[in-house]
């Protein structure tokens, strides 16, 4: 038999990938989507000593912990493993846990906690393979989406093509699966250890019947991935306030950004929220730590209207890109960030030429969009301090200023060839999304409603902290 969850996790989560399986047509696999990416060595069982800490305490008071814990695929790595996205297809009636780990060669388990994660999805019909497919891949989606076997299928009568193919969590391993549905497996999913390090109840800021004020951490998602609604702060601030249900996100900061993030508790409220947002009754101010001083006042810009970092903006207006404005309320020079306090946060400085100061800048968020802040700030010159992903374009720009196609310097070009060529250039120039902390905070959150006046501020940014007051240390 399989050895107990608490024994096998360690193992299953070093586990090297199975080799590639051949694409055949009685093979339930249509296709393999690998991302190259450096493997790292795993961390120290710290955050599985943190886990057994946890569970000791909730053994010791069952009251504190209400919402189920979790403590498998431990311990978490510091490092994710190299994406791995598989896609499969039921040839016949499937269970769908055993399907996935009888075609992909996972142990069940695995493949359970694949599932706990939210990792897995399902569409009743395959979609369409998109235009770097291979052609074996190609010729099994034309095959399992042949007109005369849908027809067939009583599950997608009465559906659009487009309704049948919209994708799905898969929620229980027992799900049972009709022959010719679909199945996307996120064999890696994103990690976040963070959340193992976290005293959670110590950043609650406020909590009422109807919600939730945290004042999040960086590295750590409000509602969780693509591939992990487990590790998020919604999951751990439930079980650390001993909730029987987990809250539910109303807005979004970045994983590598802190501060103020309301979680409701009920889906009212999140109805109500979700509109004094849309109405820009929701009044956000953010600290940000930049490499350059900003002057005070509104910046303007518009943004690509494209959904991937990074995010490309323009002071000139282009017809369907987004409006995008901040306004500057007051900015002061402070010292670049000490070399301990860096170092305890994984402060990526990117090479940045200049580390003698830097300048914190209070903002009124107008507008909001991905990005918004870290893309504006990078586009006149003062990016974030920390931001990989903007911070190399900036420096790439003081090089060669005619680089960023949408800046003052750009040059002219010929045809709209020529300009895609550029912009994939400037592309090219910005990093990887930062895996740590930025400078950059959700200070204050406020708004009104049904007569009430509510305010809402973090604590102090992790800039201004002593080595002896971060929570990391």
């Amino acid at each position: 038999g399989l050895p107990p969850p608490t024994a096998m996790a360690p193992a299953l989560a070093a586990a090297p990938p199975p080799p590639p399986r051949p694409l055949l047509s009685s093979s339930p696999l249509l296709t393999t989507h690998r991302i190259p990416r450096r493997r790292r060595r795993f961390s120290p069982t710290t955050h599985l000593d943190a886990a057994a800490t946890a569970r000791a305490t909730r053994a010791a008071d069952p009251r504190t912990c209400r919402y189920p814990a979790y403590d498998r695929l431990l311990p978490c790595p510091s490092k994710d493993d190299p994406p791995r996205i598989e896609h499969l297809v039921a040839r016949e009636d499937e269970v769908a846990g055993d399907f996935i780990s009888r075609s992909l060669n996972l142990p069940p388990l695995y493949v359970a906690d694949l599932i706990r994660f939210g990792a897995v999805y399902y569409a009743l019909v395959a979609p369409q393979p998109p235009p770097y497919a291979a052609p074996e891949h190609v010729r099994i989606f034309r095959e399992v989406t042949e007109p005369s076997l849908l027809r067939q299928r009583a599950s997608i009568k009465g559906k659009t093509v487009r309704e049948a193919q919209k994708t799905f969590r898969v929620t229980d391993p027992s799900q049972h699966l009709e022959a010719g549905t679909y199945l996307r497996v996120h064999v890696h999913p994103k990690r976040f250890p963070r959340c193992y390090e976290i005293d959670w109840k110590s950043r609650v800021v406020a909590t009422t019947d109807d919600f939730v004020v945290l004042n999040k951490p960086a590295a750590t998602s409000v509602g969780g991935a693509t591939d992990n609604i487990e590790e998020s702060c919604v999951v751990f601030t439930s079980r650390a306030l001993g909730l029987e249900s987990p809250l539910m996100t109303t807005h979004q900061i970045d994983n590598c950004s802190e501060g103020c993030v309301v979680l409701s508790k009920t889906k009212e409220f999140c109805s109500v929220f979700h509109g004094l947002i849309r109405e820009k009754q929701v009044k956000k101010v953010y600290l940000a730590l930049t490499t350059e001083p900003v002057s005070p006042g509104i910046i303007t810009h518009y943004m690509r209207p494209l959904n991937r970092a990074p995010r490309l903006v323009s002071e000139d207006h282009i017809e369907r890109w987004h409006l995008c404005q901040m306004e500057i309320l007051d900015c002061k020079k402070v010292p670049w960030p000490k070399p301990l306090i860096t170092k305890v946060h994984k402060v990526d400085n990117c090479g940045w030429p200049k580390q003698e100061a830097a300048y914190e800048c209070k903002i009124n968020l107008m507008t909001g969009k991905t990005h918004q802040i870290r893309a504006q700030l990078a586009a006149i010159g003062a990016p974030i301090v920390g931001d990989s992903a903007y911070m190399t374009g900036v420096i790439a720009a003081m090089a060669n200023p005619s680089i960023n196609p949408y800046g003052r310097a750009s040059l002219n070009y010929n045809n709209e060839e020529e300009k895609a060529a550029a912009v994939e250039a400037w592309v090219a120039c910005h990093g990887k999304e930062p895996k740590s902390v930025i400078g950059l905070q959700a200070s204050e959150i406020s708004w009104d409603y049904e007569g009430e006046h509510h305010y809402y501020k973090a604590g102090v940014p992790w800039w201004r902290q002593d080595a002896v007051e971060s929570d990391l240390v």
